[in-house]
């Protein structure tokens, strides 16, 4: 049988699992061969002091592969769950350059496995916990190897991929597991802004387990998983409380509170995930992300964003209707194809990447479909992380304003929406790339003026004809009108008399009557200031001409508006680290 790794036979089976699989005859349970050590063209072959050297070599390099033994790999398939190096066959077909900078007192690798890996033609920093070996618990060595790993990436410019299924820090190990953990938490912090990382949570993982993936610039969770500050045995001694491992530190949890980025059904899925997503990401800060040639012309018409505006506004809601702004994003991308970052997180908002004539943005985008695309707690904490991550990978930012602002409350200013308002302000204050504000309706107030505009240094500006920019919004005529409602309000009284003279004596309550169509009147003559203001102040006139929008565009010309605009401003960019001013943050 040919290997797919041209590994030796004694391990090939293992790594190979998961790739597909050749009949064979083969007695799996019979004993190895002993692996001659001739050279090509060898008339004779007697084995003596050197090849016997070689054969325990062998067995050394073979090890890390072999001693989980079938017993364990059949647990963890048992839990559905992969080996390392079926894991890693998932990422690559190319075999990785393992980096066993440690093999452990049993010289099985010591429970992890560090590599260079081939993905999709770029080179990847990767390790993985080996769970078929001691749990893939961290001892003091392991803390060094991820440690050296960490730094191999940073100083080689890529990427770092995280497998993470460990039990977390090895007991008999002592506080030399502890010191491990802090080693490598020192380690990924320093690269932190300098590549890109992706981490994965396979198994069940807490304590150190959990922080140092978090660490990393994207987490995602597959289901039938766990990861936390400690598991439902410790809450339950400590606490009192019954709860199940997936309502503790399962994804639905942290998919929600922004701790997962992205959930998935199973590991091949999470796995096929960090494929997907290492296409949008750059190598490191001095590059851009990878560019992509498409057959999708930029001067393609995006006609289903004009139905989408026209179904929505033409509605007896009018320009209240709610929708989808994915629609739109999805209508300006690369044959419509986006990836979505904190899906299930704060829906108010939606923060993806996408591709614009093959350059790589990042979309920052209110969603009226869910609470009127208000910016809350969650909405703006989600943005600024996105936001920081695009300006220090290069990554230009494509803003969609449609929000009538902050969402207001108790509940929203007791857990501190100021604070997470200054937040993203923040960040887009500081964000130094390319970036662009498309509004689409409704840009209201502070949310206007907090969200990406000329003032906060925006490099374009343009607004659909459906646009409404306000210091406030319908109630404001409130304070724009207020002489004409007080005068309006107040011959209320006068009007229900005069109704009620010009009513019949006959009529059942005439007085009642006469009020209700007074009335009646006064809100049809409200109604009409309400239209007086959105029509004299809520629109995109008075900001053109201040200058605080470029340019109006046609719905079904949005795509090539920001492809032509998004193409010159690259063109005139040079990516590089970050070399500002490192502010204080919240």
């Amino acid at each position: 049988d040919v290997c797919l790794y041209n590994r030796s036979s004694r391990y090939c089976a293992i790594f190979c699992m998961g790739k597909k699989l050749v009949p064979s005859t083969a007695n799996p349970f019979a004993l190895q061969e002993e692996i001659e050590f001739s050279v090509p063209d060898q008339l004779s072959y007697e084995p003596g002091v050197y090849e016997k050297s070689l054969s325990d070599a062998q067995e050394i390099i073979d090890k890390p592969f072999v001693s989980a033994g079938h017993r364990n790999i059949q647990r963890q398939h048992l839990k559905n769950r992969m080996t390392v190096w079926e894991r890693i066959a998932v990422l690559s077909d190319e075999p990785p350059k393992v980096l066993f900078q440690n093999w452990g007192p049993n010289l099985d690798g010591a429970s992890l496995v560090t590599a260079i890996l081939k993905i999709e033609g770029r080179d990847v920093a990767l390790y993985g916990h080996d769970f078929t070996i001691r749990a893939g618990s961290m001892d003091a060595t392991n803390g060094k190897k991820l440690a050296r790993l960490y730094e191999l990436a940073g100083k080689r410019k890529i990427p770092l991929v995280g497998m993470n299924d460990s039990s977390g820090a090895f007991v008999p190990a002592g506080v030399g597991g502890l010191d491990g953990y802090a080693e490598a938490f020192t380690a990924l912090r320093k690269i932190s802004g300098v590549v890109p990382s992706i981490m994965c949570m396979f198994g069940f993982n807490a304590g150190g387990g959990s922080y140092l993936p978090r660490q990393g610039s994207f987490l995602i969770q597959p289901q039938d998983t766990f990861f936390g500050l400690t598991g439902p045995s410790v809450v339950k001694s400590a606490l009192g409380e019954d709860i199940e491992a997936d309502d503790l530190g399962g994804p639905k949890v942290h998919s929600q509170s922004g701790v997962t980025d992205i959930a998935v059904e199973d590991e091949v899925a999470a796995l096929l995930k960090v494929k997907e997503l290492l296409r949008y990401l750059p190598d490191n800060n001095s590059s851009f992300a990878p560019y992509q040639t498409t057959s999708d012309p930029i001067t393609r018409k995006t006609w289903d964003i004009d139905l989408l505006l026209k179904k929505a506004f033409n509605s007896p809601t009018g320009y209240s209707t709610p929708f989808d702004v994915s629609i739109i994003i999805q209508q300006i991308c690369d044959h419509s194809d986006y990836f979505e970052i904190q899906p299930e997180r704060a829906r108010n908002t939606i923060t993806c990447f996408g591709r614009l004539a093959g350059n790589v943005v990042g979309f920052v985008a209110n969603n009226s479909a869910v609470g009127s695309g208000q910016i809350d707690i969650d909405a703006a904490y989600k943005n600024a992380r996105f936001i920081r991550f695009c300006n220090l990978y290069n990554i230009p930012v494509v803003f969609m304003e449609d929000t009538t602002g902050f969402l207001p409350g108790q509940e929203q200013e007791s857990r501190g929406i100021v604070q997470a308002g200054r937040a993203m302000l923040d960040s887009i204050i500081d964000l130094r790339t390319p970036r662009f504000l498309v509004l689409i309706r409704n840009a209201i107030g502070g949310a206007y003026a907090s969200y990406n505009n000329y003032p906060t240094g925006a490099d374009l500006v343009i607004a659909l004809p459906t646009t409404r920019v306000a210091v406030m919004g319908p109630p404001g005529v409130e304070f724009v009108y207020k002489d004409e409602l007080r005068s309006l309000r107040g011959s209320l009284k006068q009007k229900i008399a005069e109704e009620r003279e010009a009513l019949d004596n006959s009529v059942d309550d005439a007085a009642g009557e006469a009020e209700r169509r007074a009335r009646q009147w006064l809100a049809a003559e409200e109604t009409l200031l309400i239209k007086r203001y959105e029509a004299e102040l809520m629109n995109p006139r008075e900001a053109l001409s201040l200058g605080s929008v470029s340019q109006i565009v046609m719905p079904s010309d949005l795509r090539q508006v920001l492809a032509e605009h998004m193409a010159f401003h690259l063109d005139h960019y040079t990516p590089g680290p970050f070399t500002g001013v490192q502010r204080e943050f919240h």
